[in-house]
């Protein structure tokens, strides 16, 4: 690990979370459509910007063009967790009644933009930290013939059983987007997490982990205060908020960063990205 300077960027991140943020929770009736971008784009610049200042490089420093792409494949990636969340009413937004479908479309695509360039720069600044080295030797998971077609079948069970009974299946959201893609990755040749579990180094998992629960605090944090804003309705486990989100419902995060990473490389693959080691070169100590 080495210090560097804090770049530029970072200081614009700070910035537009400084003006943001305040803006968003207490200007006067709608406001959060307009301020989830500039306050999510300073949170991604940011965290960037901590990396870089810890390691000397970062997502954004060594490929801007590819930083940029994260944007681009993060919005369809979070529509269609919307798209599963028809069928669960896991959460629903208030304020959603005074956009048509196409302001909405469009604002919401704004704002999801977000999601990856947020979670995998949290990922990469917390991959600088030494605790992470701690993972480096752990169980070893080996993408076997028989580990791929098992989580594969088992991710397009976990499919059907939420959309058959959504009340009792809705955990399986955060869960079979991962078991279905990971083993298509593999067959596709794309960049998969099982490379490092086969040799027990869990470092990029540790990474996205801590990165995601970082990131999913100031997601519920700055949704509390804002409007338009989401709030949940999850069956059995609606206890103990932590903001608008149950307790439990942070653990969902886990899987959701896992769920992250192989759309990235599905998407990627699809346009010459097969075995870039643009995230996971970042998710891994020096």
């Amino acid at each position: 690990m080495q210090n560097a300077r804090f770049p530029r960027h970072g200081w614009v991140g700070l910035a537009l979370i400084a003006a943001a943020w305040p803006l968003n929770w207490f200007l006067p009736g709608l406001r959060t459509h307009i301020l989830f971008f500039p306050l999510w784009l300073g949170y991604a610049l940011t965290v960037d910007a901590l990396a870089y200042r810890r390691r000397g490089a970062s997502l954004l420093t060594q490929n801007p063009r590819a930083y940029a792409m994260l944007f681009v494949i993060s919005a369809p990636a979070w529509w269609l967790f919307e798209a599963l969340n028809l069928r669960t009413q896991n959460w629903h937004y208030l304020g959603r009644e005074h956009f048509t479908a196409l302001q909405y479309g469009v604002l919401a695509t704004f704002s999801f933009s977000t999601v990856m360039p947020a979670v995998f720069g949290a990922a990469e600044w917390m991959a600088s930290f030494a605790w992470v080295q701690r993972f480096a030797r752990g169980p070893v998971v080996r993408p076997t013939p028989r580990l791929l077609w098992g989580a594969f079948i088992g991710g397009w069970l976990m499919l059907a059983a939420l959309l058959l009974w959504p009340r009792y299946a809705f955990p399986f959201l955060w869960l079979a987007v991962y078991f279905i893609l990971e083993p298509l990755n593999a067959w596709l040749g794309n960049r998969t997490l099982l490379e490092f579990t086969a040799r027990g180094d869990w470092r990029p998992v540790a990474a996205l982990w801590a990165g995601v629960w970082f990131t999913a605090f100031f997601w519920e944090c700055w949704n509390y205060y804002a409007y338009p804003k989401w709030v949940y309705h999850v069956p059995f486990v609606g206890f103990l908020h932590i903001f608008e989100m149950p307790a439990l419902g942070y653990f969902g995060y886990w899987p959701f960063a896992l769920e992250l990473f192989a759309l990235y490389h599905l998407v990627a693959g699809f346009f010459g990205g097969k075995r870039t080691d643009y995230l996971t070169r970042f998710l891994l100590p020096e």
